[in-house]
């Protein structure tokens, strides 16, 4: 298994590159355009091949890369079926089972944060993480009072999708303000 954290400084957002290894496809999680080059570079490097690009969400201060990664890499661009973003190929629903050459996410739609957030399980048959776009953050929550955002909506979605997780489940962020990289669920 392959795995690799990226760090946009400008916007705090976190992306996450994942690959069995064995066939050399990959994903990305929440890609931010101004890295694109630097996924390109990580990727050539690890002689892997993008099929799938995916966002947790759009947002304002989550500019998303996914465009440029599919016009470069032909890869499919994925994101929650109640996105309008305009650079997504396929949309994915609720329970959705995605696997990339043997790494296996399952779509969890968890609003609150914006209308269309989604969340995504890492082995949803023994999860052991989870990323959580700004849904759910390391030690808090991300803003409900703009674009689409709902306190109650987010709370349902922490409350009882995310901590119904197995305590030990590692968190995944797709931001983090004080240089914290993961936590877990517990």
């Amino acid at each position: 298994m392959l795995f690799r954290q990226f760090f946009d400084r400008d916007s705090s957002t976190y992306t996450y590159l994942l690959a069995s290894g064995h066939g050399r496809e990959a994903l990305i999680i929440d890609p931010v355009k101004a890295q694109v080059s630097h996924y390109l570079a990580a990727i050539e490097a690890l002689e892997l091949r993008l099929v799938s690009a995916i966002d947790t969400h759009t947002h304002a201060d989550h500019i998303t890369g996914l465009g440029d990664l599919r016009g470069s890499t032909g890869c499919t661009t994925l994101m929650g079926e109640f996105t309008q973003a305009e650079c997504v190929s396929r949309h994915v629903h609720e329970g959705e089972l995605l696997d990339v050459d043997g790494v296996q996410l399952q779509a969890i739609y968890t609003p609150g944060h914006t209308n269309e957030s989604f969340s995504f399980v890492f082995r949803p048959s023994q999860p052991n993480a989870v990323f959580t776009g700004d849904v759910l953050l390391i030690r808090g929550s991300g803003r409900t009072d703009f674009q689409g955002g709902d306190p109650s909506r987010s709370w349902d979605s922490i409350v009882n999708k995310l901590f119904r997780l197995p305590d030990d489940t590692v968190l995944y962020p797709a931001h983090d303000y004080k240089g914290w990289t993961a936590s877990s669920i517990g």
